[in-house]
């Protein structure tokens, strides 16, 4: 028997104020979670069978309003999964499903919480009006999102791939991946509300736009729905995958099934907040009123006869504003009388006005063929919309009342307004009524004046611009807007010295390790020792680069020598220093240390012009090893300047050369770690948010370099309890393993990864939710060089 649409199953009274979020649970089997104003959240049980829910019992833990909540999937700690919400104390409350106090609370937003998503191995997903996303794991924040410009009012994780969604009031959605910022979605004209993910490619967005966009991940839109006639607050998805319901301020739930508006479903309350699908298909709504109703589309479940009326008499004695509906302009002159409900409708949700003497009555046409009052048309708070063109407020005619909402997730405030009026003087009063900051002054009366500019006498202003958010309130009828390795110098065009290349007589042999720089391990007959262990990863100690030609390196920085400027040119005398100098610091264990004459010669080459310096900069790179010259650069007194100096190389319009050798220099920093480690450590995330921007040039020098550093920072935090320092190094190496293709760096960025996770359950799992297996898992069959499958797949029995 086919569906005759949603009824009435259930209504729960037990919130005080706005129910603000719902969430399905998976235990309870058909349970739900609510969270409202009341600064409650609330667990409710189906009963048996098929008649209604009973709340289990009440959450309380924070100290202002709660906004949203999500569950956390049972794992082997909580087996029945956890219960999160967060509020406008700024604070997210974590609680097991029977408990009526947190497990524990996580702070760190600087305002409400007011969007939260959950992920694989408890990831979790924040959003805030602080204009920041934040991602959680087992008490800890691991990384903050920033990019949005305003409050971020929905977030999602995506089931795959390890990308996260946010949508924000600055009109925009914007992709994430590994805690970088993948891609912008715009197209939204108004603050986007609300998030809801259809498959691993696709999801849903709703906005205050009064529209719902259904996007693929790669960024276009692939249909814009229309049916709203405000703004569009939450959206949820049905088991199918497909279909989906949305609430707003029209104070509508509507069905969307095959792309169309199936069924339009009014309720007795202004503001329809929050929505979810429960798993048999049934819709939970929380509004305004603080009343949670259930709609089914199961006969079993729908609710009596007797619960029906009571539902339909509430809702026929409801109020409507007619500036927040879909009702448009009214000459209650020019309305029909009774005789029009005579008439049947010729669509599911038409709306009818009736003249009932000097009232009008709202009707709907329902899903079941008939007309359905749905309330009272009235001005902004109960008086009658009259032929005037006045609205009543609160017993007076006034030329405006316009809707405000300040942002604060709360039921819109009114402002009514006289063209006689001082807009200072209402500006004033609406402030101190409304108990907001005085500050806002300027801003409200600007406001007014700036809505009411050319308007004469007892006209409506249309085209509003809320003052708190800059955005436009939806007025039905406004208008819905819709360098190479061929050992060519590239910068002389000789042959000669081409810097990080290996001298013929000083390459390594045959059975060099490239990345250890030793030799690789074989037995006493020659042959090669295949070890069962992981020989790879937790790495302990940082990768540094060696290799040098002294000879080259001192002929060319004497050939640039001649091309400098005659204030930075090097004395002869000076280059005999740098030439000793050089000497000195080639062999780090020596017992000679260098001299301050040496270390300000070093220096005042290294201020060359960008196309010259790359010689000193080896010099540098070398010299970094030896630990006199590493306290020197890297202690108080020169740190702040030679830090500065390594930074500005570090960009993406310098030389191949230059920016493989700074890279090099920074690696080599970590081998003193009193000092340069230290440094390099406290820069850690500028350095290494400026290197993997490195990642888009095509030198495979320097992606070796870069991967090297990544590893180096690694194996520092290895050691340590930094669960932030590891998932922004995390967030790294997921991104240089999408861009990196040589072999060489892909295997150091997989030591990297296994050093970070090796004894970490907290990274371990960050690297789960980030998707980083199916990064990797097509370098398990590389078999040359074999070290990369070897090590890919330990990495992998790790993950």
């Amino acid at each position: 028997m086919a569906s005759s649409g949603f009824r009435l199953s259930c209504s729960l009274a037990g919130h005080q104020m706005d129910v603000r979020g719902l969430a399905t649970t998976l235990f309870p089997v058909g349970a739900f979670v609510s969270v409202s104003r009341d600064r409650s959240a609330r667990v409710w049980v189906p009963n048996s069978p098929n008649r209604g829910f009973t709340e289990r019992h009440c959450m309380n833990g924070h100290s202002n309003f709660v906004s949203c909540v999500c569950i956390i999937a049972p794992n082997d700690t909580y087996p029945r999964g956890l219960i999160v919400t967060g509020g406008n104390d700024h604070n997210i409350c974590v609680f097991t499903l029977d408990s009526p106090a947190p497990l524990y609370i996580l702070k760190g937003h600087k305002n409400t919480v007011c969007s939260l998503s959950a992920g694989k191995f408890g990831t979790l997903l924040s959003g805030s009006w602080d204009t920041t996303s934040k991602v959680w794991l087992n008490e800890k924040c691991l990384m903050t999102l920033q990019g949005h410009t305003a409050a971020v009012w929905a977030v999602k994780i995506l089931p795959e791939q390890g990308f996260m969604l946010t949508g924000s009031a600055d009109k925009t959605i914007k992709m994430w991946k590994a805690g970088r910022c993948e891609r912008s979605f715009t197209g939204h004209n108004d603050c986007v509300r609300g998030l809801a993910i259809l498959n691993e490619l696709e999801f849903l967005s709703c906005s205050n736009d009064a529209t719902i966009r259904r996007w693929q991940i790669s960024g276009q839109c692939l249909h814009i729905y229309y049916g709203h006639t405000n703004y569009i607050y939450c959206l949820s998805v049905f088991p199918n995958g497909e279909d989906f319901v949305t609430a707003g301020e029209d104070r509508s739930l509507r069905i969307w099934k095959d792309g169309e508006c199936t069924q339009t479903i009014r309720l007795p309350a202004q503001s329809i907040w929050s929505c979810c699908v429960l798993d048999n298909g049934d819709v939970v709504v929380g509004s305004s009123d603080g009343i949670i109703r259930v709609f089914t589309e199961a006969e079993e479940r729908t609710a009596t006869a007797e619960e029906i009326q009571t539902y339909e008499n509430e809702l026929s004695s409801a109020t409507i504003d007619p500036k927040t509906g879909d009702l448009g302009d009214i000459n209650i002159n020019e309305l029909p009388g009774r005789e029009h409900l005579d008439e049947p409708g010729t669509r599911e949700g038409q709306t009818r006005l009736i003249r009932v003497g000097d009232s009008v009555h709202a009707y709907q046409w329902s899903v079941d063929g008939r007309w359905l009052k749905i309330g009272d048309v009235v001005g902004s708070s109960g008086g009658t919309q009259k032929t005037s063109g006045k609205v009543l407020y609160e017993g007076k005619e006034f030329d405006y009342v316009f809707t405000i909402d300040i942002n604060e997730g709360g039921p819109s405030m009114k402002l009514p307004y006289n063209i006689t009026d001082d807009p200072w003087l209402v500006a004033h009063n609406f402030l101190q009524k409304n108990d907001l900051n005085p500050m806002f002054l300027d801003q409200v009366a600007n406001f007014i004046i700036e809505n009411t500019k050319g308007h004469t006498l007892g006209s409506t202003g249309t085209g509003v611009s809320d003052p708190f958010t800059g955005s436009g309130r939806y007025i039905p009828g406004t208008g819905l807007g819709t360098g190479g390795t061929s050992g060519v110098d590239p910068f002389t065009g000789s042959g000669r010295y081409v810097p990080g290349t290996v001298p013929s007589n000083l390459a390594p042999s045959a059975g060099g390790d490239p990345f250890t720089g030793g030799n690789a391990y074989v037995s006493a007959d020659g042959h090669a020792v295949t070890i069962p262990s992981n020989p790879y990863f937790p790495k302990k100690d940082p990768v540094t680069f060696d290799q040098a030609n002294i000879i080259q390196i001192i002929g060319k920085l004497k050939e640039l020598n001649e091309r400098t400027s005659a204030e930075q040119k090097l004395a002869e005398d000076d280059l005999q220093v740098l030439e000793k100098f050089l000497s000195v610091v080639s062999t780090p264990s020596a017992p000679e240390t260098p001299t301050p004459q040496q270390l300000e010669i070093l220096w005042k080459a290294a201020q060359w012009p960008e196309d010259i310096v790359f010689p000193v900069l080896d010099i540098l790179r070398l010299a970094m090893r030896h630990p006199a010259v590493n306290e020197h650069f890297c202690s108080e007194n020169y740190s702040t300047q030679f830090s500065n100096y390594l930074l500005n190389k570090i960009n993406l319009q310098g030389k191949p050369a230059n920016q493989m050798l700074v890279l090099r220099t920074v690696c080599n920093c970590f081998s003193s770690p009193s000092y340069g480690s230290k440094l390099m450590m406290s820069l850690r995330e500028t350095v290494l948010s400026q290197a993997i921007e490195m990642r888009s040039t095509s030198n495979k020098n320097v992606h070796i370099a870069l991967s090297t550093l990544i590893l180096n920072y690694a194996v520092n935090l290895h050691a340590g309890n930094d669960i932030e320092g590891k998932a922004n190094c995390l967030s790294i190496i997921s991104v240089a393993i999408e861009a990196l293709q040589d072999y060489e760096a892909i295997f150091r960025l997989l030591v990297a990864l296994g050093t970070i996770i090796s004894n970490d359950l907290n990274a371990l799992q960050l690297a789960q939710s980030l998707g980083v297996d199916s990064q990797i898992r097509k370098y398990s069959s590389v078999s040359d060089p074999a070290k990369v499958g070897d090590c890919c797949r330990f990495v992998l029995k790790v993950l």
